[in-house]
């Protein structure tokens, strides 16, 4: 057995407001240990929390996956967002800023993408959602 190996992938549920938060620094702890600048590891948990509290306020349950990318020579994280139900009956929409079901800003889905550098959404009314989200590590500048 390989000590101090870490996992292919992290699992969080997210059925409560605390896990929101578990899932954000997860995944700014992940990001940190694949030499993600500050700044980008930030980026990454805030878009992590835009989804996580989606996943609550529209399914009331589902699950983020956080796990390393490797493609190409460079390094990155992966984070894949994915509930059950109810699904979004028009992404176009969901996806503008200012676009809100519910009490919140509308900035939630527009601002993930915002923050990373890969993203797409899968829905399905009935059949739940799946946002897959890149961020890739960029070196420093010499």
């Amino acid at each position: 057995m390989n000590r101090g190996a870490k996992p292919a992938q992290i699992i969080v549920p997210i059925r409560e407001e605390p896990d929101v938060f578990v899932a954000r620094r997860r995944a700014r702890e992940l990001a940190l240990e694949e030499g993600f600048r500050e700044s980008g590891a930030g980026a990454i948990a805030t878009a992590v929390s835009e989804v996580a509290r989606n996943i609550l306020l529209h399914a009331g349950a589902g699950e983020i996956l956080l796990e390393v990318a490797k493609e190409r020579g460079r390094r990155g994280v992966v984070v894949v967002a994915r509930d059950k139900d109810p699904g979004i009956p028009d992404i176009e929409a969901a996806m503008r800023d200012g676009y809100s079901t519910g009490s919140g800003l509308g900035l939630g889905l527009s601002g993930a993408r915002r923050l990373m550098d890969e993203f797409q959404i899968v829905s399905g009314v009935g059949e739940g959602t799946t946002v897959t989200m890149k961020k890739w590590a960029h070196e420093p500048h010499r």
